[in-house]
């Protein structure tokens, strides 16, 4: 026995040493250090990378001590435009090296969340499959040789949206590439041109989320959101069998490329900005990014602590234009998300398009849902209904019951029958009818609660199901609770096009203002976003769940997530119509012309049927025809935005760093207000505020006339209320002053608009004021 306690020993100081080794590790968190911009440009050699390398190891290594221990420290060092690196430290050493002169902040690595075909149609891009002529699709032969990149979960590169028919050899000006090299790698071809991942960061915070070393979707959204900006055109595509037609994307003859930068829902800082880095050196034209802070940041200061805040502004000095979706974290003010002035932020809007289906009552009382089931109940028969608090097991609670989680539902109480599950809870609504269905259920009614209003949602439940609104649930527990034996039966869903009112803003779709940013207008734009038909893989089923074996080529999914895809597409379009203009410009042209009526010619409404305003649809419902020539436009360029971030106090060492040593902070920065935007913002008015505008010809010589509608409760006027221009590309100033009415002090945010017109072109912007004193 005595000659084994140096073994007892040995081991026991092993696990010692492995439990302080755990405990070292489990202080440590990811950071990146920020350092600006490289000098160098798209172009540098591998030597020039190299050297930014071994520059990130010494500034590292000045703190732990040892370029060695900086090497082991450092998983992304971020050298094509992006000057920094992703470090796994202590946070005493983040503190330390972020009172470094070279850098610009530290940022802890955040998860961010991804903000989870009829609507070109609606958009007026082609009317019953034909492509009208007025449509920016011809003029840019449907977004030819334009390069758009998804930053999201993958792809799945079997889909039909992405193959390469008759599409032409890829742009030389491509530096990208399919990088996977495992077992069903993602392969490239003249359509799906790039196709990388970025995994570092999550498999330091929760590698069990990571399912391989590759650009594969395993779960659906990045798919979805790729194929709507930019899928080719693919006939008899449905879900199901509904929303069947042609599927595509905005831009149907653009390349495409995937950086899979999200895993299980989630999207690491670090990966996030590695594939934003990635994206711009390969030579992508426009960045979509579907994903966002589940929350708006907190202050100025944390600006450049978000990930796409950082890398867009990277992009949009490259000349390359960002879009992000806005957060679905709707119908509260002050929750849009991705706000920076360089992206154009997304809101969700509706289509023309419904699935309804019909729930009739034993008393011959029918009400319309929405759903998007599989299988149907026999028409004929009429079957029992139960409320799901009443047909839980013994030991689970009425509430819990009537949120029909898994396992909950007592088999002999719904066996054979529709049981109503009440909507909410931490329950999704598809596993809900997933746990009825297993309990024995024929069919589920998804009833709003107060909170949910109206707002009804088509989903690819698992057996025969409807979704019904919250004055439907009241009269149907009314029916319920009179009625000895109730019974029902819900008819199959049906594709409904023409709906009228259309659109109309989502429920779900963040509003402004934007509590960070209050001088700039956010959202800039709404695209459909609801029920939207797009490519999906085939690892999982629609719902996700994973007794789930049904699959489909395509999916009908909601969110922003759905309507930034869109943006993205119209912007590739006007990338292959007018190559010249800037990532601004085209912002411009699509606010300018957006629309503000539903096609009834009312205006749009919100969720609740309310008159929708500016913070919840930005400058209105995209409107890609008249995009392609709006007349006027507000551009503005790289050095309009540093001088923004001078107005909001950052200095002019950061703005050296930011540009490489190219900008420096004017001696007085003028009002963040004054950034040259298409809307029109002053969140504080006290008395009277002029804002300044500079407005660029893009059309023929043109004399415009200023007309404008003020808040209520505000004076404006525009000076002057003509503008000359003689040639494309003059530019010039005007001036709008705002002035408080007294009585009128404090009412919150009032909306108005500023119109220029020639008669032939309406240049549009939205101006919205809180008059405070």
């Amino acid at each position: 026995m005595a000659r084994r306690r140096p073994l007892l020993l040995v081991a026991a100081v092993v696990l010692l040493c492995a439990a302080e080794w755990h405990l070292v590790q489990a202080y440590k968190k990811s950071y990146i250090v920020y350092l600006g911009a490289h000098a160098y440009g798209r172009d540098a050699s591998p030597k020039e990378h190299a050297r930014a390398t071994e520059s990130h190891h010494e500034l590292l290594g000045s703190v732990l001590g040892s370029k060695e221990m900086a090497q082991d420290s450092i998983f992304y060092s971020y050298t094509k435009n992006i000057n920094g690196f992703a470090a796994h430290v202590e946070e005493d050493v983040a503190n330390q090296i972020a009172k470094h002169p070279d850098v610009v902040t530290v940022l802890e690595s955040k998860m961010l969340k991804l903000h989870t075909t009829r609507s070109w149609d609606f958009m007026d891009l082609e009317r019953d499959g034909q492509i009208l002529p007025e449509s920016i699709w011809k003029h840019a032969k449907f977004g030819q040789d334009v390069i758009i990149a998804n930053l999201d979960s993958g792809v799945w590169p079997e889909s039909s949206s992405f193959t390469d028919d008759d599409m032409g050899e890829v742009p030389q000006r491509w530096k990208g590439s399919c990088l996977d090299t495992v077992k069903y790698a993602v392969p490239c071809n003249k359509k799906l041109i790039g196709a990388k991942y970025f995994n570092k960061d999550m498999l330091l915070n929760n590698p069990a989320v990571v399912d391989a070393n590759w650009t594969r979707d395993t779960e659906g959204h990045g798919t979805h959101t790729l194929s709507t900006a930019g899928g080719s055109f693919v006939p008899r595509a449905s879900l199901f069998g509904y929303a069947n037609g042609t599927a595509k994307g905005g831009a149907p003859r653009a390349r495409v490329a995937a950086y899979k930068v999200c895993w299980s829902g989630e999207c690491a800082t670090a990966d996030v900005l590695a594939g934003f880095e990635a994206a711009i050196h390969d030579g992508a034209d426009v960045i979509s990014v579907s994903f966002g802070q589940d929350a708006p940041l907190a202050d100025v200061q944390s600006l450049f602590h978000e990930a796409v805040t950082l890398g867009s502004l990277h992009a949009a000095t490259q000349g390359i234009s960002v879009v992000c979706s806005a957060g679905n974290s709707g119908p509260y003010d002050d929750t849009v998300v991705n706000a920076a002035p360089w992206v154009i932020t997304v809101a969700a809007s509706t289509v023309d398009r419904d699935f309804p289906n019909v729930l009739t009552l034993g008393n011959s009382a029918h009400m319309k849902g929405t759903s998007l089931e599989s299988t149907t109940l026999h028409s004929s028969t009429l079957y029992p209904m139960v409320d799901a608090r009443h047909a839980g097991h013994a030991n689970t609670s009425p509430l819990a019951a009537s949120e029909c989680g898994m396992g909950t539902l007592d088999p002999a109480k719904v066996k054979g029958k529709i049981v109503v599950c009440v909507r909410g809870g931490d329950v999704p609504r598809v596993n809900k009818g997933m746990a009825v269905l297993n309990a024995g259920g024929a069919g589920m009614i998804l009833a709003n609660d107060r909170m949910d209003g109206d707002d009804v949602v088509a989903d690819p439940h698992v057996l025969p199901a409807t979704m019904i609104t919250y004055s439907e649930a009241v009269a149907l527990h009314n029916y319920m609770t009179t009625t000895n034996n109730p019974v029902a039966n819900i008819s199959p869903s049906k594709t409904e096009v023409g709906v009228k009112n259309s659109p109309s803003i989502a429920r779900f779709s963040s509003r402004g203002p934007s509590g960070m940013l209050p001088s700039v207008m956010k959202p800039d734009i709404a695209a459909p976003g609801v029920d939207i038909l797009a490519a999906f893989t085939e690892y999982v089923s629609p719902t996700e769940l994973a007794s789930d074996k049904r699959r489909s080529e395509y999916a009908i999914l909601s969110g922003t997530s759905m309507s930034c895809p869109h943006i993205s597409g119209v912007i590739g379009l006007l990338k292959a119509a007018r190559p010249e203009w800037s990532p601004a410009t085209m912002r411009s042209a699509i606010m300018t012309t957006a629309r503000t009526q539903d096609n009834t010619g009312a205006p749009m409404r919100d969720h609740d049927g309310k008159e929708a305003n500016a913070f919840a649809y930005g400058a209105g419902n995209v409107h890609p025809n008249r995009a392609v020539d709006p007349g006027l436009v507000y551009d503005a360029a790289p050095e309009d935005y540093f001088t923004f971030l001078c107005s909001m106090g950052f200095s002019t060492a950061d703005m050296k760093r930011l540009s490489a040593g190219k900008f420096a902070c004017p001696a007085k920065a003028p009002p963040m207000e004054d950034l040259n935007y298409p809307s029109i913002v002053v969140p504080a008015l006290r008395g009277s505020q002029m804002v300044a505008r500079r407005l660029r010809n893009v059309g023929r010589p043109a004399r415009y006339l200023a007309s404008w509608r003020a808040p209520i409760g505000v004076a404006m006027e525009v000076k002057p209320t003509v503008l000359e221009f003689s040639k494309i590309g003059e530019e010039k100033t005007f001036n709008v002053t705002v002035t408080s009415q007294k009585d009128k002090v404090g009412i919150g945010y009032m909306f108005g608009k500023l119109v220029w017109t020639d008669g032939t072109h309406y240049v549009r912007s939205p101006v919205a004021v809180n008059a405070l004193a």
